[in-house]
């Protein structure tokens, strides 16, 4: 297991999950969403690549649509 930061707050999870799964797991839409990983922006083609560690730091910001 691997205990990770998640928008502030701790949370387990397997270990070596890939960022593409984490959003999967929470039934988020890559679409509408930007992540940064341990205090960079992590471009979409890399969150299949881009495995999960203990004490990572990860922040999901929404795009929420308005005028």
């Amino acid at each position: 297991m691997a205990k990770i930061q998640l928008n502030g707050k701790m949370l387990k999870i397997k270990e070596n999950l890939s960022i593409k799964d984490l959003l999967k797991k929470f039934k988020l839409n890559e679409k509408s969403i930007a992540i940064e990983f341990n205090g960079i922006i992590l471009p979409k083609e890399n969150y299949k690549k881009k495995k999960i560690k203990n004490r990572d730091k990860i922040e999901i910001v929404h795009f929420i649509g308005g005028g």
